[in-house]
């Protein structure tokens, strides 16, 4: 069954998202804590342990292997998308509980990161209708 325009036009933005989200973990992995301008965002970017960027690095490839399942109509965009937004979860959620970013930024700290969620949220939701739709099998 062939999926309507408005959710190929849905996949083909997750798909831009994953990819600059890809980028961007690329990215802070090779730069590592010497990109941070600002010397406490160095030191916690420098504190932060090994397996946060391993976590950060598997929510992202997460979301670009789902997105690209969606894409080529494959029922792994399930389970991608799933390790992805747990992954993502653990993520943020450790990093607002265990540092004190939050109260030396403030609360517009968070837009981002719950945008990341939300969309993380929404492509979930996006592959179980997609699946139960027949339009990734």
């Amino acid at each position: 069954m062939r999926a309507p325009v408005w959710y190929r036009l849905l996949v083909g933005a997750l798909l831009l998202w994953a990819a600059l989200s890809a980028y961007a973990c690329v990215t802070q992995l090779m730069a590592g804590a010497g990109a941070a301008a600002d010397p406490a965002d160095h030191a916690l970017l420098a504190a932060l342990p090994g397996w946060y960027w391993l976590d950060y690095a598997v929510a992202s490839l997460g979301l670009l292997v789902g997105a690209l399942a969606l894409l080529l109509r494959r029922r792994l965009a399930v389970p991608a998308l799933t390790v992805s937004l747990v992954a993502a979860l653990i993520q943020f959620g450790w990093l607002f509980a265990m540092t004190d970013l939050l109260a030396r930024r403030g609360a517009g700290t968070l837009f981002f990161p719950l945008l990341i969620l939300l969309v993380g949220a929404v492509a979930l939701q996006l592959a179980h209708l997609a699946a139960r739709r027949g339009w990734i099998g």
